[in-house]
C-alpha cells in the first residue's frame, strides 16, 4: 500500500469515526471467510460498517476524529454504526454463534471506552422499532379499552332485551 493510499484510507476512517455514534472492536483471529462475509452482509442490512484496519491506521484516524486512544493490538475488525442499539445486536449475536473465532474488545460509545459487558447490556436492549410499538400500544390502550367496554355493554343490553 502507497503512502499516498494510507493517507486516503485514514482520512475516511477519520470522517467515519467522527460521524459514528458507536464503534466496535473485535478480535477475528481464525474466522473463516465465509462467516466473515456472513457478518457483512447482516451489518450492511442494518447501515452498520465492517472493516478489518491495520492498528496503527486506525489509531492515526481515531486520533484524528479526537476520539480516545483504544491501545489495539493483534487482528481487529472494526465495526461502526450511528445506532448504539443496533451494532451491539448485531455484533453479539455473531460472537454467539462464532464465539470460538469472534472476541469482543472494546468499543466506544459517544466518544467513550465502553468495555463488553456494557456492549452485551447494550444489545439485550429494546431496539428504536420496538420502543415505538411499546409507546403505540400504551397510547392505543385506553381507546381499546373503552371500545370493548362500549361492545361488552351492547351485548349485555341485547341479551337484556
Amino acid at each position: 500500500m502507497t503512502k499516498q493510499e494510507k493517507i486516503q484510507i485514514v482520512e475516511y476512517l477519520s470522517s467515519e469515526f467522527k460521524n459514528a455514534s458507536a464503534l466496535i472492536v473485535c478480535d477475528y483471529k481464525g474466522l473463516q471467510v465465509s462467516h466473515l462475509e456472513e457478518l457483512r452482509r447482516t451489518s450492511k442490512a442494518t447501515n452498520i460498517k465492517v472493516q478489518v484496519i491495520k492498528n496503527t491506521l486506525a489509531s492515526i484516524a481515531l486520533k484524528n476524529a479526537e476520539q480516545p486512544d483504544l491501545a489495539l493490538k493483534d487482528t481487529n475488525i472494526f465495526l461502526w454504526a450511528d445506532d448504539q442499539i443496533a451494532l451491539s445486536k448485531v455484533v453479539c449475536k455473531f460472537a454467539d454463534t462464532h464465539s470460538e473465532h469472534f472476541v469482543l474488545k472494546t468499543g466506544l460509545f459517544d466518544a467513550q471506552v465502553v468495555d463488553t459487558q456494557h456492549i452485551v447490556s447494550v444489545s439485550k436492549l429494546p431496539s428504536k422499532e420496538e420502543l415505538i410499538g411499546m409507546l403505540l400500544s400504551v397510547w392505543t390502550a385506553p381507546a381499546r379499552y373503552f371500545v370493548t367496554g362500549l361492545d361488552n355493554l351492547k351485548k349485555q343490553k341485547e341479551e337484556n332485551q
